[in-house]
């Protein structure tokens, strides 16, 4: 029976041994129709995986945030006619703060089969590195840019966190870390716990918790352009 796979990718440049199973990689050898965020880089991928796959014999289905909701139906006709198809995010898992989720919905409502494979998740193995709550947790996403409105979210999820014993989660663009880290320093109580994760799985991967009063009397490494899980307990 024909699937749509759900293919992880890496969360930046580094081994796929060291964050893909080998199951994962031969799944994408087979594999000839693609729904993708960004054709480039997908065929960059898949041919980092493989230098013998014939890129040019692959066919790619756009799937992004200029995409028309009106093509998805479309993107799953080689499903619909038994190939194999797979959905391929920028990092990390598909679904998963990704729009890779609406295509997986429509697939789910016409009885396709969908497979997810294992891959890295950076919002789980952030939550995972914490020592915060793993029993009960909320990905909330990006939080409001406007200074005032991220005021209010920080404080209304620091008080979830608190009355809940939940942890939050959050992710920026990541030329606005710095910003978030530092309002969040600036607005959060002294006793709020506060996890960052940066790249994490690379070399450079850095993952610390700690107060906010802690925060406040440590030197803050820049994290602008470095993609990152903020969650605060």
């Amino acid at each position: 029976m024909a699937a749509l796979y759900l293919i992880p990718t890496t969360l930046g440049d580094n081994n796929f041994d060291y964050v893909l199973p080998s199951g994962v990689l031969h799944k994408l050898r087979e594999i000839k129709y693609f729904i993708v965020e960004n054709i480039r880089s997908a065929r960059r991928y898949i041919k980092a995986v493989d230098q013998s796959i014939d890129i040019d014999t692959l066919v790619f289905y756009t799937l992004n945030r200029h995409t028309d909701p009106s093509e998805l139906q479309s993107f799953l006709t080689p499903l619909a006619a038994g190939a194999d198809m797979a959905v391929i995010s920028e990092a990390g898992c598909p679904a998963i703060a990704d729009p890779g989720a609406d295509v997986v919905a429509i697939a789910q409502r016409k009885g396709f089969k969908v497979v997810p494979l294992v891959g890295p998740s950076s919002i789980l193995l952030a939550l995972m590195a914490s020592g915060f709550n793993g029993q009960s947790f909320a990905f909330n996403g990006y939080l409001p840019r406007d200074e005032q409105q991220l005021t209010r979210a920080l404080k209304h999820y620091q008080s979830r966190a608190r009355s809940e014993q939940q942890s939050q989660i959050f992710i920026e663009t990541p030329y606005r870390n710095n910003r978030l880290r530092d309002t969040m320093l600036r607005v959060l109580d002294a006793n709020t716990q506060l996890a960052i994760a940066t790249d994490i799985t690379l070399n450079t991967e850095h993952i610390t918790s700690k107060s906010i009063a802690q925060w406040r009397k440590s030197a803050q490494q820049d994290i602008n352009d470095h993609p990152s899980i903020f969650i605060i307990y």
